[in-house]
């Protein structure tokens, strides 16, 4: 039994041993994926490959099967095969993650083990520490991060979650400073992103790694545009780079992907993150390229989300931090930006009924219009240039957000009941705008929304199950 468990480690660590080679032959692999060995044979059957692995898992290059006389047997069906590489691309056999999981855990720990020992030391300047510190312990520092780095990377494409992993890349890299290696970190958690799009530690890890290098690299901008991209691809679910995976391996991978990226949250809130790093040209494009996407899906709250950042980040660069309150009067082309984006959140509301992400997002904008453009309720409406006769002050945005309320309570009802969803999304709404402009204390503005009639009536008509909330809030606003 002994002897047996004795194989089976020696086994493990061979496969951990064989994965850490393939990496370092090819430290430009972007994908990563897990199939069941049964997919390796429909791999090496495709035409052209040129890397294949057969037998006792020996990475070898077409050149060579073809020159060494392996029976035909073996090379149409390769037996106990784990690894694949082309393309920069790898699969592991799914057989094969349990022991390679425990053996580069194993690895890793010792490693990190002998890491820490070292960094404790006292500095070895006199005989006496010579004397008492184990040989072993003696090791060159450097070796030993070069082994921390390398168990650390097996280990993290096994397990993305391994927060003491990535903790010590952290602090090899961070003692070392060199940039090539902030951006093997962007590579490695970019290659886990591609199996785990959805890892906090990996995305975590990327931002650690961009602060690190902000402001020290002269290529920033570029990268920055090459992170945009990456985050678009996985947080909009685009698949570009598992295309060029042949089939009929390719599109599993693809799928598979996809499916796991739909409603990534963690991707688009690193993408709002982005933000804040992106140049002025790069954050107009960002607003105009996820406009498609955003229309196409006005459920999910993530992309109006980021967009408002976008947005949020045009106001501050067209405002001084000191004067953001009073300085309407100097971004006449926001302005049109924000006139532009109601205009377009009006048009998706109409269209796609009972949409809570799009009456949340116009709550966003509103909030702002009515601050920076709609008026300065203590003194003149904010009359941009060219704009002359659009903006009557905050009269005219009341009447275009009543009319709205009142074509949304027209909307007739159907099976799934979105007719009264749009109606209560619109009286809440409604409400909501009713409470911005009570704190203003503009007397006129409310006499304006009395016109509308009987709110409290009309509320409870279009849902009498919510009489009491309507009841409460109407009181909130002054009794309109």
């Amino acid at each position: 039994m002994s002897r047996e468990l004795s194989n089976a480690e020696g086994n493990s660590f061979s496969l951990l041993k064989q994965l850490e080679d393939i990496l370092e032959c090819d430290p430009l692999i972007d994908e990563i994926g897990f199939i069941h060995p049964s997919q390796f044979m429909a791999l090496n059957e495709d035409r052209g490959h040129s890397l294949h692995l057969f037998g006792n898992n020996v990475l070898q290059s077409a050149d060579e099967i073809l020159s060494t006389d392996i029976p035909d047997s073996d090379v149409k069906r390769p037996k106990n095969t784990n690894f694949w590489n082309r393309d920069h691309k790898l699969a592991i056999s799914t057989e094969a993650l349990l022991p390679l999981y425990g053996a580069a855990r194993h690895a890793f720990m010792d490693a990190i083990r002998q890491y820490k020992m070292l960094r404790n030391l006292p500095i070895k300047t006199d005989r006496f520490v010579e004397e008492t510190v184990p040989k072993s312990c003696l090791v060159s520092e450097e070796l030993i991060e070069s082994e921390v780095m390398k168990h650390s990377k097996a280990l993290l494409l096994l397990s993305s979650d391994f927060g003491t992993a990535w903790n010590s890349r952290k602090l090899v890299v961070s003692k070392r400073k060199f940039f090539s290696m902030f951006m093997e970190e962007l590579l490695l958690s970019a290659l886990v992103l591609s199996y785990s799009p959805k890892s906090e530690h990996a995305w975590s890890h990327r931002r650690w790694a961009i602060k690190m290098i902000a402001g020290k690299c002269p290529s920033m901008q570029e990268i920055v545009r090459k992170e945009s991209e990456l985050v678009e691809e996985i947080a909009e679910g685009l698949g570009a780079r598992f295309s060029e995976l042949s089939k009929p391996v390719g599109s599993m991978f693809l799928s598979f992907s996809l499916q796991k990226s739909k409603m990534n949250y963690r991707a688009w809130n690193h993408r709002c993150w982005l933000v804040s790093y992106m140049t002025s040209g790069q954050v107009l494009d960002g607003l105009n390229n996820s406009r498609k996407w955003a229309r196409l899906h006005v459920a999910d709250n993530c992309c109006f989300h980021y967009r408002s950042q976008l947005m949020l980040r045009m106001l501050r660069d067209s405002c001084s931090e000191q004067d953001l309150d009073l300085c309407s009067g100097c971004m006449p082309n926001l302005y049109q930006v924000w006139k532009d984006e109601l205009d377009w959140d009006e048009m998706l509301i109409k269209q796609y009924i009972g949409r809570e992400a799009l009456w949340l997002h116009r709550r966003f904008l509103s909030q702002f219009w009515i601050k920076h453009f709609a008026a300065d309720l203590r003194g003149a409406p904010f009359h941009p240039e060219g704009h002359s006769g659009i903006n009557h002050g905050i009269g005219i945005f009341i009447d275009n957000e009543l009319r709205l309320f009142h074509s949304c309570l027209a909307v007739p009802d159907n099976d799934f009941e979105d007719g009264q969803a749009q109606a209560v999304l619109a009286a809440a709404y409604i409400l909501w705008v009713s409470k911005q402009i009570a704190q203003s204390e503009g007397i006129e503005l409310q006499e304006k929304l009395r016109e509308v009639g009987d709110l409290k009536t009309l509320l409870n008509k279009v849902c009498p199950e919510k009489t009491l909330l309507w009841n409460g809030l109407i009181g909130q606003v002054g009794g309109i």
